[in-house]
C-alpha cells in the first residue's frame, strides 16, 4: 500500500526530542514512514510486529506510539490493550485499513487516542501526531501575577484560613446537565456514577460542559480537541461523540449530547 508523501513538502518543524515507536508489518509502509518521520525531526524506532512493539515500549517509553491495527501475532489493538492495562497512558495513533464505524470503536475501546485510515497522506499523520503530543504535554504552572508557583513555606500554609482550602477545592469542579468534572484530577461523574473516559473523551466532554447550551460546530470542536480540522469527510468526531454517549446515557434518562444536523453538537438536558 502506497503512502503519499513528498520530500519537497516535508519541513523540519517537529521537536527533535519527540520519540516515536512505529509498529507496521508492511516493510514498504514502515520504511517510508520511518524516513518521513525522521526527516520531520522525530527520533523513530521502527519494528515489524506487536511483540517487538511491546518489548520496545517496555525497554524505552516513547512519546507517542504509531501502531498498525492488523499485524501477525499480536496486533495493534492487543498492544494498546496491554499497555493500557499496565497503566501506560502514552498517546497511541492507530493505522488501519478498516473503515467501518464498529472497527473504529474497537480501536477506541482498546485505548487508542486517534486513528488514520489507509491509504493516507503522511502530512495527516504529522498533524495528528502533533495534536496528540500537544495534548499529552503537561500544562505549565502559572499564576496571574507571574509570581513563582513554588511550594509555600510551612509557616505560611499553617496560618491559612481552613475554609480557604475548601473553597479552592470546590472551585476545581465544573458541571452541567447533571455532570460534574474535576479537570485537575481528570475525573468525571454523572450523578454518583464515575465515568471511565479516555483522554480524548475527557477533553471532548470538558469542552461540551464548559459550553453547555451552546451549539459547537464541527470545525470548532476539531480545532479545540485535535488542533486540526480534518474536513467534512472525516468521521472521527462522530465516532467519539457516539462513544461518549454510550458512557453517559442511562436507561430512562434523557440524552445529554444532542446533534444539531449540519452544524455540530450541544450538551443540554431536554
Amino acid at each position: 500500500m502506497a503512502v503519499a508523501w513528498h520530500t519537497d513538502t516535508v519541513s523540519l518543524t517537529a521537536p527533535r526530542t519527540h520519540t516515536v515507536l512505529l509498529a507496521e508489518d508492511d516493510r514498504a509502509i514502515r520504511n517510508a514512514l520511518e524516513r518521513a518521520l525522521t526527516l520531520e525531526g522525530y527520533r523513530v524506532t521502527a519494528v515489524a510486529d506487536g511483540v517487538e512493539a511491546l518489548a520496545q515500549a517496555h525497554r524505552s517509553r516513547p512519546d507517542v506510539l504509531l501502531l498498525d491495527v492488523m499485524m501477525p501475532g499480536i496486533d495493534g489493538l492487543q498492544v494498546c490493550r496491554v499497555l493500557r492495562a499496565e497503566g501506560d497512558r502514552t498517546p497511541v495513533l492507530m493505522l488501519t485499513a478498516l473503515v467501518e464505524t464498529a472497527d473504529r470503536i474497537a480501536g477506541l475501546d482498546a485505548g487508542a487516542d486517534d486513528y488514520v485510515v489507509k491509504p493516507f497522506d503522511v502530512e495527516e499523520v504529522f498533524a495528528r501526531l502533533r495534536a496528540l503530543l500537544r495534548r499529552a504535554a503537561p500544562a505549565p504552572a502559572s499564576v496571574p501575577d507571574g509570581t513563582s508557583t513554588a511550594q509555600e513555606p510551612a509557616d505560611t500554609r499553617e496560618t491559612r484560613d481552613p475554609g480557604e482550602a475548601q473553597n479552592a477545592a470546590a472551585g476545581r469542579y465544573i458541571g452541567a446537565a447533571g455532570l460534574r468534572m474535576d479537570p485537575q484530577a481528570r475525573r468525571a461523574w454523572r450523578g454518583q456514577r464515575e465515568l471511565e473516559l479516555t483522554r480524548t473523551e475527557f477533553e471532548l466532554l470538558e469542552l461540551l460542559i464548559r459550553n453547555a447550551g451552546i451549539v459547537l460546530d464541527h470545525s470548532t470542536i476539531y480545532d479545540r480537541i485535535w488542533g486540526y480540522d480534518f474536513g467534512p469527510g472525516s468521521k472521527n468526531l462522530a465516532v467519539y461523540v457516539g462513544y461518549l454517549r454510550r458512557k453517559l446515557d442511562e436507561p430512562g434518562a434523557p440524552p445529554l449530547i444532542h446533534t444539531v444536523r449540519g452544524v455540530g453538537y450541544v450538551l443540554r438536558e431536554l
